[in-house]
């Protein structure tokens, strides 16, 4: 069974998604970071080899040779994701198959639209028979 996490009241989706691969390459996890567009993925990618300042988290595309051995992926594939990998969807629907996952998170915004296209995921998701846990972030900067 697919267990879904949504991380609500994010104020900031890209920080938060670079905060949640980190966490994820910590704990020897594979993660693959959903991304709706080509510039969507240029920005991660920029941002995971600035952030945290003190840290770094090995991390390239899908397609890259490198890909096998590297913790983090960023992609605009589903189906690009190695076994067992965490999905981290910033797309602003259900990846296709995301049946195939063990585990998926979502991150949603204080933007009404992006709230509004998480509801549809959270029914579609609950429709399906995944688990689900909500986790409010709130006033927390960045995560």
């Amino acid at each position: 069974m697919t267990t879904v996490d949504f991380y609500i009241n994010v104020a900031d989706r890209e920080r938060t998604a670079c905060r949640l691969a980190g966490k994820a390459a910590a704990q020897g996890r594979r993660m693959h970071v959903l991304v709706p567009d080509p510039a969507a993925a240029e920005r991660l990618d920029r941002l995971l080899w600035a952030w945290p300042a003190t840290a770094f988290v090995p991390h390239c595309m899908d397609g890259d040779p490198l890909a096998p051995e590297t913790p983090v992926l960023i992609g605009l594939q589903p189906q690009a994701a190695p076994e067992g990998a965490v999905l981290l969807n910033l797309c602003p629907a259900c990846p296709p198959g995301f049946e195939r996952y063990a585990r998926i998170l979502e991150v949603v915004t204080t933007d009404e639209e992006d709230r509004r296209l998480a509801r549809a995921r959270y029914a579609r998701y609950r429709e399906q028979g995944c688990a689900i846990r909500t986790h409010d972030l709130g006033a927390k900067s960045g995560a």
